[in-house]
């Protein structure tokens, strides 16, 4: 998962990149970028890390253009210690192009192969990233017709790119000279959104990855980017836009809903905040179902992400909602932190017992999921060591049994706590009195009925259904 930006504006348009970025470090902590173009000339920082940390004034004060992109990475393809896999990407055939990728291709290897013995072009790093520019390049310079590009060429490269590709993208791509360019795949798995706002002249135009980076910037929504759909804004203002794919279905990754995204966005016309809130009153009545609500006597979050369903199913539950763990702000989302090793050991340092919350009480702990359990298990050794006498689990998402393919860093079947574990295996794994689970009917026919408009929802992870093919 990762966060893309890109604007055209009238002004310099560097610290609203930055800024845009800031709203969406929670994509991907891992290493960040930024590209801009004044005239034909382009301007490069990235790097490794944080927003704030990579980028410094010195930079900024090169980062010159009335136009430009950025990116923030959460690795799950390539090496994701090397300064060379941050994005954007550049390359300079045909016309310059950089672009940025949110997603992951399932057909990254055979797409590399292609490259090298066909269209005789190189890649530098291990990133999918990197492929997806190079397919998008050699698709443009095949209807190249002369020095200077123009829509149609790129609706041609954008709608061969579709034939070639397959997986999840959300790209933000950047021609020196002419515009910014957004593009999604067929399935819309990936969120895109345009946004727009009145300048001087006539208005600028941005795309992102969430609603909340452009609506910080003082942005009005227009949009959401079409399953397929190609955009471009030209560097006059113009917006430009054409179905590129010759299918089209509409089906966001439900895990936006569910963890991913910041509860202030709306995704394909979806409050995340509502969708959580909804998710959480259906737990409820699933956990008053199954086991009461007598003997509970708190209801406590797991910070930050699973707040809105903590509060929903204590409402339900008429049962007190307490914040029983304290979360430092300077640690990041665990579950993003690449490594096992790296995201079990700051589980401590990212979270507090409140002791009073827990002491000698029922309590009932809500998370949003249970990934490989690693947080979960901590978390409920913390709860036992401040003094609770019994701890119930409930996850506002059903078990996780399959692999993310589309860009969540869920490689391998074997990592996940619940392959191959029934619902009581899991609970003894995680060593808590109770666990309850949302069911995956229920997840699927509330977050579908914010919009009717949606075909259906990118699931695979709870019921290993790859809507692209898996490879």
């Amino acid at each position: 998962m990762c966060a893309v930006f890109g604007i055209v504006g009238n002004e310099s348009v560097n610290q609203e990149i930055y800024d845009a970025l800031l709203l969406m470090q929670h994509r991907g902590q891992d290493a960040t970028g930024i590209v801009t173009a004044h005239g034909k000339k382009i301007n490069v920082v990235r790097g490794n890390g944080l927003v704030r940390d990579v980028f410094r004034t010195r930079d900024m004060r090169n980062l010159v253009g009335e136009m430009g992109i950025g990116h923030c990475r959460y690795p799950t393809a390539g090496n994701a210690g090397s300064d060379e896999e941050a994005q954007p990407f550049y390359v300079n055939a045909p016309y310059g192009i950089v672009l940025g990728h949110n997603g992951n291709l399932t057909n990254a290897d055979s797409l590399q192969k292609t490259m090298y013995e066909s269209d005789l072009r190189h890649i530098n790093t291990d990133s999918d990233s990197e492929i997806l520019l190079n397919v998008f390049a050699h698709e443009l310079q095949k209807n190249s017709t002369g020095l200077n590009v123009c829509a149609d060429q790129i609706f041609k490269a954008i709608s061969g790119l579709h034939g070639r590709v397959r997986g999840a993208f959300a790209c933000v791509a950047m021609i020196p000279g002419f515009g910014v360019i957004g593009f999604r795949d067929p399935w819309g798995i990936r969120p895109l959104v345009l946004g727009k706002r009145q300048n001087k002249q006539s208005y600028d135009w941005a795309i992102a990855s969430e609603s909340v980076a452009l609506q910080g910037l003082g942005f009005e929504i227009e949009r959401d980017v079409g399953p397929g759909e190609c955009v471009i804004v030209t560097l006059e203002g113009e917006l430009l836009s054409q179905i590129c794919s010759s299918k089209q279905s509409l089906n966001p990754c439900i895990f936006e809903y569910v963890y991913f995204a910041r509860p202030d966005s709306v995704i394909d016309g979806i409050s995340v905040y509502d969708a959580r809130l909804k998710m959480g009153k259906r737990l409820g009545e699933k956990v008053k179902r199954v086991h009461g609500n007598g003997d509970v006597d708190v209801v406590i979050p797991v910070p930050d992400s699973s707040r809105p369903a903590a509060l929903e199913l204590a409402m339900t539950l008429n049962i007190p909602y307490r914040e029983g763990f304290i979360k430092n702000r300077y640690i990041g989302r665990t579950f993003i932190m690449p490594g096992q090793g790296v995201r079990a050991k700051s589980v401590k340092q990212k979270l507090s017992a409140v002791t009073t919350e827990f002491k000698n009480k029922s309590v009932l702990i809500v998370d949003d999921s249970i990934v490989r359990g690693t947080t979960s298990k901590q978390i409920v050794q913390m709860a036992r060591e401040a003094g609770a006498k019994k701890v119930t689990f409930a996850s506002a998402s059903p078990p996780i049994r399959f692999s993310n393919v589309y860009g969540i860093d869920m490689p391998t079947r074997s990592e996940l706590i619940a392959y191959d574990r029934s619902e009581e295996e899991i609970r003894l794994e995680l060593g808590v009195d109770n666990l309850v689970f949302q069911e995956l009917d229920n997840m699927l026919r509330d977050v579908l009925s914010f919009n009717s408009m949606l075909d259906g929802l990118e699931a695979s992870c709870f019921n290993g259904n790859y809507i692209t093919g898996k490879k």
